[in-house]
């Protein structure tokens, strides 16, 4: 999954929003790294790796690239 936040703070708050969830669900994470400043923030759950961007660092690393041909499916606010 890759999503991004606006700053650093609603990037931390995705964060927690997820963890939160799989942590209700009795799913902990296998791994979860915080790159420098909220600029990204990626959350191991196995079958399901996170990525959480600021804006910059999303358009940077352009890890869409790699998934070219995977489905892309939207989500509303």
């Amino acid at each position: 999954m890759i999503c991004s936040g606006e700053n650093p703070a609603q990037v931390r708050a995705i964060a927690e929003a997820i963890d939160g969830y799989f942590s209700g669900e009795k799913i902990p994470p296998l791994g979860k790294e915080v790159m420098e400043f909220a600029r990204w923030v990626l959350i191991d759950y196995g079958d399901i790796v996170v990525n959480i961007f600021n804006e910059e660092a999303r358009e940077y690393y352009e890890l869409e690239r790699l998934w070219i041909d995977a489905k892309k499916i939207p989500v509303e606010n």
